[in-house]
């Protein structure tokens, strides 16, 4: 479970995707999450569900991995569609036992909740697969610097964003490891309540913790040994630069967003 974690990961290539500016990138992960909650009807997904197949194909990302980003939200996805199906109520009575009622809108919108969530996590995941860390950084610093002027440290908070992005698939193995090597030890995580599993989670949490923190430090004493005072007079290898291959990816994505939410309209 903890492996299929691909938050913060890379995967190296050439198309046409990973060729894109990271600001594009970035500017359409967040109009795509704006573009899901202003969708009000399941005909607007079928646009949403074009974009991110047409992206995949696009990128020659694997479908099993992004498949694997799924995994570990399984339980959020379940019970996001247990409130909505069991706590709607509606007109039109479809099931019923004891107390269980179930209404033809709660079902509706357990379902509409359930997509909303599974593409808000693959759309946002392919931000990081297809762009490197670096850029990442660069864009994400680029997109903040107009806020300088009201002193906003533009570049120290790409930064932070990055590493902690950039940390997440190295902490998760981390974790792994602690976990097989209390496993080994006799520790179990699967058997008793909720109340005994959350107590058999403190010999993982506490060397979680203390090996978090030693990797901090040993980051901050690299970064000081290279004599890293911040953005301020740094230059960079390359510039980053709006191409047209930048403003054909906006005309593609508009013209598929405006389409998802004018077609409940229509």
């Amino acid at each position: 479970m903890i492996k299929d974690i691909t938050i913060g990961q890379y995967v190296p290539g050439e198309s046409f995707v990973h060729k894109l500016d990271p600001r594009t990138k970035i500017l359409i992960s967040i109009l795509f999450i704006i573009q899901l909650f202003l969708i009000k009807s399941f005909s607007g997904y079928i646009f949403v569900l074009t974009f991110i197949v047409g992206t995949v194909c696009i990128a020659k990302l694997s479908p099993r991995y992004l498949y694997k980003g799924l995994k570990p939200v399984f339980v959020l996805i379940i019970i996001t569609a247990a409130l909505n199906l069991f706590m709607i109520d509606g007109n039109e009575l479809l099931f019923q036992w004891k107390f269980i009622k179930i209404y033809k809108e709660g079902l509706s919108t357990a379902a509409f909740m359930v997509l909303r969530l599974i593409f808000l996590i693959l759309g946002t995941s392919l931000l990081t697969l297809t762009t490197s860390p670096i850029e990442l950084t660069d864009g994400i610093e680029r997109l903040l610097s107009p806020f300088r002027k009201i002193g906003l440290p533009a570049h120290e908070l790409a930064m932070m964003m990055t590493i902690a992005l950039r940390f997440i698939p190295t902490l998760m193995d981390e974790t792994d490891k602690i976990m097989k090597a209390q496993m080994a030890r006799g520790a179990d995580f699967e058997s008793g309540n909720i109340v005994q599993k959350a107590k058999s989670l403190i010999p993982l949490l506490v060397p979680l913790f203390i090996s978090s923190f030693r990797r901090a430090d040993e980051l901050a004493m690299a970064m000081e040994s290279r004599c890293y005072k911040g953005g301020e007079g740094r230059t960079r290898m390359k510039q980053l630069k709006m191409e047209t291959i930048d403003f054909a990816a906006f005309l593609i994505y508009f013209s598929l967003a405006a389409l998802s939410i004018m077609i409940y309209y229509i």
